[in-house]
């Protein structure tokens, strides 16, 4: 596939998962084009903690499962019928977990870009993970981003540090297929916004909310 071709295949995957296992080889150029990133002053302050233990990945989804209750007990009428169809993770499915974090002491204290954006850093941790997506995209894996967590659970749960941050688990294995259409736009959660609607041309352009 072309660079244009990866990155409008790319999914958030959650039921395409088959389980079979990842080629080391494969994996280790997913990792390596996470960590070939570009980072605020050079920091680099991500890690990537690989997870296939399935008493761990057991543990996450019941927190994901009941964070997800959490989140539909907020909802209503359509909202609440339109997001039951809807699965949010594949964390057993998948092969393995990677879960990406943020260390903003790394390269501190004086982290070159940084001084006047707090949030460089995580930003780059974000980079790194667009660019583990894009790559396995390419690989033929699929990746699903799962959200529904609190950030202290994970953290016991896989002795992360309290100063370090885990921005992503991220379920990655090969799939059946990728869909032409991503989930949330298929359930009709939400659908995707034409270029036109976001693009402003010298200034900020107000529009009525959406």
């Amino acid at each position: 596939m072309s660079f244009y071709d990866v990155l409008h295949r790319r999914r958030d995957t959650r039921g395409e998962f088959t389980g079979a296992p990842i080629p080391p080889d494969v994996l280790r150029r997913v990792l390596s084009a996470a960590h070939a990133a570009p980072s605020v002053g050079l920091s680099q302050p991500w890690d990537f903690i690989v997870v296939r233990d399935e008493h761990t990945r057991r543990a996450f989804r019941d927190h994901v499962q009941a964070e997800r209750s959490v989140f539909a007990s907020e909802l209503d009428g359509e909202r609440a019928e339109t997001f039951a169809r809807i699965k949010v993770e594949g964390i057993l499915e998948s092969t393995l977990g990677v879960v990406v974090t943020y260390d903003p002491e790394r390269g501190a204290p004086a982290v070159l870009g940084r001084h006047a954006i707090a949030d460089a850093g995580l930003y780059s941790v974000c980079l790194a993970i667009q660019n583990l997506w894009l790559a396995a995209t390419a690989e033929g894996l699929g990746v699903g981003w799962v959200s529904f967590y609190r950030e202290d659970e994970l953290r016991r749960l896989l002795d992360i540090p309290p100063a370090v941050r885990p921005v992503a688990w991220l379920c990655v294995g090969p799939v059946d297929a990728l869909p032409d259409t991503p989930d949330l736009e298929r359930h009709g959660w939400r659908n995707r916004l034409p270029l036109e609607d976001v693009l402003h041309q010298e200034r900020y352009t107000r529009r009525s909310s959406r």
